[in-house]
């Protein structure tokens, strides 16, 4: 084998290597990989900006992501799977909210511990729910409550 022939294998097997580096760290990112994680659901009246793969925070450190979301069709309401890491225990009276990462940013599910001695078992759920706000719609809402109070009129610009 020439030169030529053994750079272009190295360069190939370095290749390889990397492209399976990658993979292995997009997998354990997506959240699919159960390194010890136990599964939790919610319900919630809204879940604008939370998708598979946002994240579960308590104290704003990531403990988990979320796994799959869906509509309940008898409720209307949207039915959350989260996968939580298997050493953080969730007490049976935390609080679940979903939080806009910011203005232009997404969203995640903040969970707020309670008091509780007993802790959600893997299958549990969090009963008490806060879904996410309609910031736009609050705008809006606002400023026609303005404008009604003002006789309907808009703002003269002077």
């Amino acid at each position: 084998m020439s030169k030529a022939g053994i750079f272009e294998t190295i360069v190939g097997a370095l290749v390889i290597l990397v492209a399976g580096a990658f993979l292995l760290y997009a997998y354990g990112v997506s959240g699919k990989a159960s390194r010890g994680a136990y599964d939790l659901s919610a319900v919630f009246g809204r879940v604008d900006g939370v998708n598979v793969g946002s994240q579960v925070r308590i104290a704003g450190v990531k403990v988990g992501t979320v796994s799959a979301h869906a509509l309940d069709q008898a409720t209307y309401e949207a039915r959350v799977a989260l996968r939580i890491e298997k050493g953080v225990k969730i007490p049976e009276d935390s609080i679940a909210k979903v939080v806009s990462d910011g203005l232009l940013g997404g969203a995640y599910i903040s969970i707020e511990p309670g008091a509780s001695d007993s802790m959600l078992a893997d299958g549990g759920a969090i009963t008490q729910t806060q879904g996410s706000v309609d910031l736009l719609g609050l705008a809006v809402q606002a400023f026609t409550s303005n404008a009604q109070k003002d006789g309907g009129s808009a703002p003269e610009v002077q």
